[in-house]
């Protein structure tokens, strides 16, 4: 069997790793970060184990299941009944099912008729291609109405993805709606889930496996570039002048630092890395002495609210005992001013915008905070968005790249990781 390095020891690259070693490879797995994980890794907060980013599962997320089950842990999932809300003109309003979008006070009957069609029809549609030419705005306008767009939209999108909110693909969108719209116990009750002892258990579970299975890993060792001779993969040199041969290699890291570690790679194909866009999250993540909603998601449409919304964890995983656990997610392109903000003052707007949803919570309720940060987190992806991405296999024989923006039109998460990281392996196997 082959020699294989693998990069970056996220979701994908720990399920890469997992399915090469199973399959009798000689596998390395390098990760720059002292924790593997990636955006799965957990943190301490307050003396409880939580992930740096939020995540959560939904019944549609078979490859999970399926690795679960492999690793001895498939009786590890938890399903809670969870609902969102929009807040909006000062008021919190439960959304996501018929009821809710009945009494819903700031559309038309109209608007409420078009946008609760689309929606439907999407979670039961399972090709897009027809509308992988139009932006999401375009098919949201289309189908449910300006109104829809402007009223529940328009302020997300924009603080989102900035200048590129209006170059989102409808692909995209309407992936991540099939997702949580088919996520549910009934029409009436959403249903998500999430793994017993939050992601943590899952990286626990795959470092085991690969270590067990005779796989290396090295973390705190950052890849400094892919070693090529021939047209063909040699090996990886890491940042501290170590060289570990190969016979493969599969790249996981962000994209974008792709022309910088493979400068073999052609010209023209390093330029096409460098242009796909990405913009960075800063996640603040509070725990709090009580509770912000009953909603697990809220979004916020409030023109002097800077922040899109709120992920009250609490209510899908209570790992905190009474204690409420908020991310509060400030996506941005890393050229915004707030990229720049200190932790403080990032945690200081938080609390503000959370005092504006539930006046009760002050200051004073505040037990522990942190900030996460990553400059790649989210591609942007617009309208027919494959046709800008190069082939996993790369011209260079035993090289393959991908990163989170290959799972379109999924968004990101575990199981499309599991699902491209263990494809790549077996491709590498085979």
């Amino acid at each position: 069997m082959p020699s294989i390095v693998i990069l970056g020891a996220g979701a994908m690259g720990l399920a890469a790793a997992q399915r090469a070693a199973t399959l009798g490879a000689d596998v390395e797995l390098i990760e720059a970060d002292r924790e593997p994980g990636g955006m799965a890794a957990h943190l301490d907060l307050g003396g409880v184990s939580i992930e740096r980013f939020y995540h959560f599962v939904c019944k549609s997320d078979e490859p999970t299941f399926s690795l679960l089950r492999e690793l001895g842990l498939g009786d590890a999932m938890r399903w809670v009944p969870t609902s969102m809300a929009y807040f909006m003109r000062g008021g919190l309003h439960r959304w996501g099912d018929p009821v809710s979008l009945l009494r819903f006070p700031h559309l038309s009957w109209a608007a409420k008729f078009r946008t609760g069609l689309q929606m439907f029809l999407t979670t039961k549609q399972n090709d897009f291609s027809a509308i992988e030419r139009l932006t999401a705005r375009q098919w949201i306008e289309a189908g449910s109405g300006r109104e829809v767009y402007d009223t529940l939209w328009k302020r997300l999108m924009a603080l989102k993805f900035y200048e590129h909110a209006d170059h989102v693909s409808a692909s995209w969108i309407a992936t991540r709606v099939r997702r949580i719209g088919r996520s549910r116990r009934s029409i009436f009750q959403e249903e998500l889930g999430h793994i017993e002892g939050g992601s943590q258990t899952l990286v626990d579970a795959l470092m085991a496996d690969i270590t067990g299975k005779g796989g290396r890993v090295a973390l705190g060792e950052p890849a400094a570039q892919v070693l090529t001779e021939a047209g063909r993969v040699t090996g990886v040199r890491t940042a501290a002048g170590r060289e570990v041969p190969a016979d493969h290699v599969i790249s996981t890291v962000p994209t974008p630092l792709i022309p910088r570690l493979v400068p073999d790679l052609p010209e023209a194909l390093r330029a096409q890395y460098a242009a796909i866009e990405n913009i960075g999250v800063c996640c603040v993540l509070l725990r709090l002495k009580r509770r912000v909603t009953p909603h697990f998601w809220v979004n916020i449409v409030e023109d002097d609210i800077p922040i899109p919304g709120i992920i009250e964890f609490s209510n899908l995983r209570p790992a905190a005992g009474e204690d409420a656990i908020v991310y509060v997610p400030y996506y941005m392109p890393v050229t915004q001013p707030r990229w720049g903000w200190s932790d403080e003052e990032l945690i200081a707007e938080s609390l503000a915008c959370i005092a504006r949803v539930n006046p009760a919570v002050t200051r004073a309720d505040l037990v522990e905070a942190r900030v996460g940060r990553l400059r790649h987190a989210q591609p942007v992806c617009g309208p027919n968005f494959l046709d800008t991405l190069p082939p996993v296999q790369t011209p260079i024989f035993g090289l393959q790249i991908a990163d989170t923006c290959y799972y379109y039109p999924e968004d990101r998460g575990i199981a499309e990781s599991i699902r491209l990281g263990r494809r790549m392996a077996e491709d590498a196997c085979n």
